[in-house]
């Protein structure tokens, strides 16, 4: 009875056993066949992954590089020569603007002496210079502005339409004494009515003319007529001076 016992216990025991190899051997072949049906999707991309790619790669804009902004050249303060502009504003007013280089004030000093420029004072002087050919010393008359060391520009209240003017930016001397450093060009202001000059000729367009009537569709029949009578009385090259004086 006991080595029947130990008999059959053992063959339960082997039973077990080989229900357990046999149950490792499967699942190492299932993993082994899942492993196998896995990597190879892992490994390559889909179709839907293959096609984003191609589409990367055709359409795909990688951003600007970052460029350096370009700055706009600067308008130099100074150009290194000697030079007076004058410039009308109106008829009342006049700007001037000017550049006296270190190497006119070193002369003014060596003419003058070291002192000169520190004893004197800075003037623009403006000659009234209608109806002449200024020499500098031929003006119908002048005024004096006085002005600051240092600045380079200034508006100058004249009061004098239709006038010519030319301007000095100076030094004056204690004893009255004016030194002409710089002169500008000449400028006229205009004159406070409406002006009188008209222009030489008055051409009439030739299609504009023929064709009158119908650029004045949108008006009354009235003013059409009116407008044809004016423009077919008029001859061509008729000077604006004599259209204004015309009479119908």
């Amino acid at each position: 009875m006991d080595t029947m016992s130990w008999a059959l216990g053992l063959a339960v025991i082997l039973l077990l056993l080989s229900f357990f190899v046999w149950r490792s051997g499967a699942g190492r072949k299932a993993l082994r066949q899942k492993t196998a049906v896995a990597e190879p999707s892992e490994a390559m991309p889909s179709e839907m992954e293959e096609y984003a790619g191609e589409l990367a790669g055709d359409f795909w804009l990688a951003p600007p590089e970052p460029q350096t902004k370009i700055q706009p050249p600067e308008i130099p303060w100074y150009y290194g020569s000697d030079r007076l502009v004058l410039m009308v504003r109106d008829p009342n007013w006049l700007f001037a603007y000017w550049e006296i280089t270190a190497a006119k004030q070193e002369q003014f000093r060596r003419q003058y002496g070291p002192l000169a420029w520190s004893v004197s004072r800075p003037v623009l002087r403006v000659y009234d210079v209608t109806g002449i050919a200024f020499n500098g010393a031929n003006a119908n008359n002048y005024i004096d502005f006085a002005i600051s060391d240092g600045v380079d520009n200034w508006h100058l209240e004249v009061s004098r339409p239709d006038t010519s003017f030319c301007v000095d930016v100076g030094r004056i001397f204690p004893d009255g004494r004016f030194v002409t450093l710089l002169r500008s060009n000449i400028v006229h202001t205009p004159g406070m009515d409406f002006s009188n000059l008209f222009d030489e000729e008055w051409m009439w367009i030739e299609g504009i003319y023929r064709t009158v009537n119908r650029l004045y569709a949108g008006s009354s029949p009235m003013l059409r007529s009116e407008a044809g009578k004016e423009m077919v009385v008029l001859p061509v090259g008729l000077s604006s001076s004599a259209f204004n004086g015309a009479k119908h």
